[in-house]
């Protein structure tokens, strides 16, 4: 979320969580809600790797198989992880998958982006990650930079998307 205003370490809370309508009304993330808005994601392709990670990293002997899960972090309505097809033996993986999340309370929700390289022997290994506060998205086609595990940003590794509200 201090992504939204250059990581000074506050951002303001929701105008309805800050006024009530009655002096005992208190907002439950449990309460079915309708539906806000649909966050529709597109995830085109990924690069970057080849230039972050030595050849060797993700398998000895071939490119990696890489896959990325897509999902809502926010109110139990709205959490919800998806996932592309794992593209084998590639560097430059082009997923051009389209998902949709219908979102009952947009301002507290998170896109999660994740990227892993599937191994079938052992356990999928990382490939990078992001999360944006939906509140902040803007409409149409991105360069989404990840990050390690520990938050540090990879030079080159990059998704390109498309945000759209539906």
């Amino acid at each position: 979320m201090f992504r939204a205003n250059g990581g000074c370490g506050y951002v303001k809370k929701p105008d309805f969580l800050l006024k009530a309508d009655s002096p005992n009304e208190v907002f439950d993330p449990k309460v079915p809600l309708p539906v806000k808005t649909t966050l529709k994601v597109t995830v085109y392709m990924g690069e970057g790797w080849y230039f972050d990670f030595s050849h060797t990293h993700f398998d000895a002997y071939s490119p990696p198989d890489f896959y990325a899960r897509i999902g809502i972090a926010g109110v139990d309505a709205d959490t919800l992880m998806k996932k592309t097809k794992t593209l084998e033996d590639n560097w430059i993986p082009n997923w051009n998958e389209v998902f949709e999340f219908p979102l009952t309370v947009p301002e507290l929700a998170l896109l999660r982006i994740e990227v892993h390289e599937y191994d079938m022997s052992e356990k999928d290994e990382f490939g990078g990650q992001m999360c944006l506060p939906v509140s902040e998205l803007r409409e149409g086609i991105r360069a989404v930079p990840l990050y390690s595990r520990k938050g540090e940003k990879y030079q080159s590794v990059k998704l390109l998307m498309r945000f759209e509200f539906v």
